[in-house]
């Protein structure tokens, strides 16, 4: 069975358009300056509608993980499911590639930059490795 894909929206159709594209896309409140994923409309902050989206530098830190050890629909076991902080602010739920499942080669803080897996057509997902140098 094939791993689920996500279905675009008008709301987030910016974001899967620049995974596509190869860029991880943010929004930012033109208001209150505050940062968010997942995409939306007004700004969670402050409720401000005046919302810029931008190309987010692709940088990250691990936050938190769990070792999935069972297969699921598209995933091989065992793998990563992650919660990263991004650089500009928000977490992202998430899967790692290109390292080991293990928790001596996940230490929390770990510096992770995203790449982008292509499912299909219209849908590349953001996933993240280690930062180059150092892993």
């Amino acid at each position: 069975m094939e791993r689920a894909l996500p279905r675009p929206t008008p709301e987030t159709l910016h974001f899967w358009e620049g995974t596509r594209a190869g860029e991880l896309r943010l929004e930012r409140c033109n208001h209150c300056a505050q940062v968010w994923f997942p995409p939306r409309p007004v700004c969670p902050a402050c409720a401000s509608r005046e919302v810029s989206v931008f190309a987010a530098s692709g940088r990250a830190r691990l936050y938190s993980y769990v070792i999935n050890q069972r297969a699921a629909p598209g995933f091989v076991a065992p793998y990563v499911i992650a919660v990263v902080e991004l650089e500009e602010g928000p977490r992202m739920l998430t899967n790692l590639v290109e390292v080991e499942p293990t928790p001596e080669a996940l230490p929390l803080d770990l510096p992770l930059e995203v790449s982008f897996e292509r499912v299909s057509d219209e849908i590349a997902l953001p996933l993240f490795r280690p930062a180059r140098g150092t892993a």
